[in-house]
């Protein structure tokens, strides 16, 4: 018997149809990476197999004997007591001697309500009297691995460290089934590869959802994507799942194409004149009748956000400057001798633990802040548009309209006027949920609205702090595609890698000791340059205990950003060509040796640079061709 099974599962929230029949079975040992668009059902699915959320048909049956574990995607705001008392409730021991001995405090401590302290003290005593509290030493072992003082509120720790308590607390009780709801939010990057190590360790089953794309290719095993109330389900790693489900839509829409077309037709044999409505077949009228009703209850795809940045006119040159700047917070330095200089068209990332002074150093080069010492000089004719990484810029009194309009009925985009229901429906937010409070939107609608505000303003440098949180996976494919389009200059702090790997051409990164350094190239580049002692030291011996990580996947598809490269190659090389045959041509001419001995020097000059460009455009086409010959040949032998 499958350790969970789910038969006929048909659930609707308003009038909408969420699942439409569908069945699921999971076995020991599978990692199952949910994905889908926000409000697919992700989250819902695991409340159904959590047990919290009722389906309306169909029935959901878990192996009897087994036991979950479920983190919810938010942290619970008046979770009580100590992070000792927080992962101590996950123990199945400590869970078992509260339903034997029916402290009512006890029961609220696993509910989230706030108890009083000297209840939690009797239940301490409880446990020590029973002799039960034999997990002591492991939650304690567990906590120091997570380098968290055990006695410390959990109220007061940091979001990441909450989820990361919340987690530990999940895997106290050894789960047989866990399930994870955007795991990696709010957590850095040392952060997320700790918790893929831990998920890689994991011997029972793990059903998660997650946009961090780079986590979902190292750890599942299995991708079910929620698709308009089905489930579309393979047993392949995430690469390999985006070929099969391209080749899935592709079929689809060739069907639908087909289906539309003889609809089509059909229709327009019924309306012809009244000789032939006499004669007509009335089983052919019947199987129109038919296909109409399949059209009405088709859903389509839903749409994609559509998003375009303005950009503002040219920034000087240099945009800014740093001369072995530093930063302090009172007596913790933050920040010591860095230097660097951000030119035009740069796309630098920014990397490093929570608390490091990512944020700070965005606001330091920004103008925002002065350093304590160094100096700052900022460039010209900058036109700054700064996404910040808590949403502050967004007001939660204020309608979704009211933020982005600032009053105005009209947006005006790349020099557009547009209605500003339009244009908030084009980043999927409904004429309701236009006029609604943002106190009243999720985490990924506020995302999408402060994207729509962002983009209203022209800009020559895009200021990106934590831009991808609680965005859907396909809108983060979008929001590369402006990204690497955007001709201006980038800042992004992230702690998506694959998302800064697909963007960035340098990174900045925080190694401790307000040491701070720079490095040529994206994430996957900084890896292999950083020196030995800036790899994360956090949680060693954990790692010294851990076993090998996984061999990495070769990539079955070329990134995002190689693929326009790839597309727009040619017509580069065309344009090159063409720029070099017309200056052949204008050399040719006994014309231009009567002009100055400067515009001959120049032109020679832009032809040798032609020859240079046009070797260098070659070769990248090249080599991004064979990349993809070669991914194809692995596609195809799979």
């Amino acid at each position: 018997m499958a350790f969970l099974s789910m038969q006929g599962i048909s659930l609707a929230f308003i009038g909408v149809q969420i699942f439409d029949g569908v069945n699921l079975t999971i076995e020991r040992g599978e990692k199952v990476g949910l994905v889908g668009r926000n409000g697919a059902g992700k989250s819902t699915l695991l409340r159904l197999i959590e047990g919290s959320v009722k389906p309306d048909s169909g029935a959901v049956s878990v192996q009897k004997g087994v036991r979950s574990a479920y983190l919810s995607q938010e942290v619970p705001p008046d979770l009580p007591g100590t992070v000792f008392d927080v992962v101590a409730s996950g123990s199945r021991e400590y869970v078992d001697l509260t339903t034997r001995n029916p402290s009512p405090t006890a029961k609220l401590l696993h509910e989230g309500t706030p108890p009083v302290r000297e209840e939690l003290d009797r239940i301490h005593h409880n446990l020590d009297m029973e002799g039960v509290w034999y997990k002591r030493e492991q939650v304690n072992k567990s906590l120091s691995q997570l380098g968290v003082d055990a006695g410390r509120a959990f109220s007061s720790l940091s979001a990441g460290l909450k989820r990361q308590v919340l987690l530990t607390r999940a895997l106290v009780g050894e789960p047989d089934i866990l399930l994870l709801d955007e795991p990696s939010n709010h957590m850095d990057i040392d952060s997320i590869k700790e918790l893929e190590q831990m998920m890689v360790r994991f011997t029972g089953a793990l059903i998660f959802v997650t946009h961090d794309r780079m986590f979902l290719q190292k750890i599942a095993t299995r991708i079910v994507e929620i698709d308009r109330g089905r489930l579309f389900d393979q047993t392949c790693d995430y690469e390999t799942f985006l070929v099969r489900r391209d080749a899935n839509r592709e079929a689809e829409e060739t069907k639908n194409a087909l289906f539309d077309r003889k609809l089509k037709q059909e229709e327009h044999w019924v309306r012809e004149g009244i000789k032939a409505r006499r004669t007509r077949n009335e089983g052919r009228v019947r199987e129109l009748e038919k296909m109409r009703e399949m059209r009405s209850s088709r859903r389509d795809r839903p749409r994609n956000v559509k998003m375009e940045a303005q950009e503002a006119e040219r920034s000087g040159t240099l945009v800014a400057k740093a001369d072995n700047i530093g930063f302090n917070y009172g007596d913790t330095q933050v920040i010591s001798k860095f230097s660097t200089t951000i030119l035009k068209g740069d796309r630098i990332g920014i990397l490093g633990p929570n608390g490091s002074g990512k944020t700070t150093l965005l606001r330091l080069l920004l103008g925002m802040l002065s350093p304590v010492t160094g100096t700052i000089r900022l460039g010209t004719n900058l036109q700054i548009s700064y996404s910040d990484q808590l949403l502050e810029q967004l007001d939660e009194n204020k309608t979704a309209i009211e933020n982005v309009g600032d009053g105005n009925d009209t947006v005006t985009v790349n020099g557009k006027s547009r209605h500003i229901i339009g244009y908030l429906q084009d980043f999927l937010f409904s004429p309701d949920q236009a006029r609604s409070l943002v106190s009243v939107l999720s985490g990924g609608e506020r995302k999408r609205l402060m994207l729509a505000r962002l983009f209203t303003k022209p800009s020559n440098l895009l200021v990106l702090d934590e831009p991808t949180n609680d965005l859907d996976i396909e809108t983060l494919d979008l929001l590369e595609g402006l990204l690497i389009d955007y001709t201006g200059t980038i800042l992004l702090v992230s702690h998506d890698r694959t998302f800064i790997n697909n963007i960035v051409t340098s990174t900045v990164v925080f190694e401790g000791d307000s040491v701070v350094k720079e490095y040529v190239g994206d994430y996957d580049d900084w890896l292999r340059q950083r020196p030995q002692e800036a790899k994360p030291s956090r949680a060693s011996a954990s790692k010294q205990e851990a076993p090998p990580a996984q061999a990495p996947r070769a990539r079955l598809k070329l990134r995002f950003s190689e693929q326009k490269e790839l597309d727009a190659l040619p017509q580069t090389i065309e344009c090159l060509e063409r720029e070099q045959q017309e200056s052949f041509q204008t050399m040719g001419d006994p014309a231009l040796y009567k002009k100055d001995k400067a515009d001959i020097v120049a032109m020679n000059e832009r032809l040798e640079e032609l020859k240079r460009l046009l070797a260098k455009a070659y070769e990248r086409w090249e080599e991004l061709e064979q990349l993809r010959l070669d991914m194809e040949n692995s596609r195809l032998s799979k």
